[in-house]
């Protein structure tokens, strides 16, 4: 962890190029939406189709506080985490007793109300946004940014990997393989649900807390877009939903390609080129990427002994 900080502190000071960590930060942006999405659609199977309600909600909590008190970006990313998780214990307390299609369509229901009470309550005209200066020892806030969104990621990561290995997480897969037969064996699995929806919910509003300040101004069609819902289950199915590096590297490769594309063709392409992957990853590698990996390494595993006794029987021949 801290090897990383410093490798992270050091790039900062010694990359001149503000273009990298402008557009690192959307990869970065990404790898905390997939894992947070992860810890309740992956590990718990209760497909979250309203991301962009706790995305949103973050970054309008972030605006509010600097507007109102000029409290630090440190200060808005834990208020937004707060007030997101909060409304993920909210939205699971009502929408958690429904199952499969019923609960994904509820999500949606949550990111269109929020959407349309910000619209009438703030405004739909947007919002500009002056930075203040960036705290040493940066040289920019976007580089300032950048390394803020890398810590979230890295807390993000650490935090499904507990979960993932701790008795929460044999619980939560317990839950998506059958939640009756969970319940029977004594998992409380309402209070489980909560945990993850409430966990998930306050990564999404932390990563949305920067934007406002990333962007210098902010609206509610874009702040609640759909497609910060689109990218994160996407990356989560591509990079391997079983595993918390799975959320990782499917954010780190769409990330990328949408950050090229953007530069090369145009960013009106980005959700093509995310539709296509998710297809084809559907249809032909369900377990993303580190299901591929895992069955080529099972291949060669099961292949092992038949080539070591094809080498015996060929150096007998000789």
């Amino acid at each position: 962890m801290a090897a990383l900080i410093a490798v992270t502190m050091l790039a900062v000071t010694a990359i001149k190029n503000e273009y990298i960590f402008f557009a690192g930060y959307v990869v970065l942006q990404y790898v905390v939406l997939a894992t947070a999405w992860n810890i309740l659609g992956g590990y718990t199977g209760y497909v979250n189709f309203g991301v962009a309600a706790f995305f949103g909600l973050g970054a309008y909590i972030s605006v509010a506080l600097f507007q109102e008190t000029g409290f630090p970006l440190i200060v808005q990313i834990l208020a937004a985490a707060v007030v997101s998780g909060l409304l993920g214990f909210g939205t699971g307390l009502l929408t958690l007793r429904l199952r499969g299609i019923f609960f994904s369509i509820a999500t949606v229901g949550v990111a269109i109300i929020l959407e349309t009470v910000v619209r009438n309550v703030v405004g739909s005209s947007g919002i500009q946004i002056l930075r203040p200066p960036a705290m040493a020892p940066f040289e920019s806030y976007t580089k300032m940014l950048f390394t803020f969104m890398g810590l979230l990621a890295v807390v993000a990561v650490a935090i499904a990997r507990y979960v993932e290995t701790s008795w929460i997480g044999r619980g939560l897969r317990a839950i998506r393989d059958n939640e009756e037969a969970a319940a029977c064996c004594g998992v409380s699995t309402l209070k489980l649900k909560l945990f993850a929806c409430v966990v998930s919910g306050a990564l999404m509003g932390a990563a949305g807390a920067m934007l406002p300040m990333y962007q210098s101004y902010i609206e509610p069609a874009s702040t609640f877009d759909l497609n910060y819902t689109v990218s994160a289950l996407a990356m989560a199915i591509i990079g391997g939903t079983s595993h918390f590096l799975g959320p990782v590297i499917g954010a780190v490769l769409l990330g990328s390609i949408e950050q090229i594309v953007t530069v090369t063709i145009s960013s009106e392409l980005n959700v093509l080129v995310i539709g296509v992957l998710l297809v084809l990853f559907v249809v032909a590698a369900p377990e993303g990427v580190l299901g591929i990996i895992g069955r080529r390494r099972r291949n060669q595993a099961a292949l092992a002994p038949k080539q070591a006794a094809d080498k015996v029987k060929a150096g007998r021949a000789l």
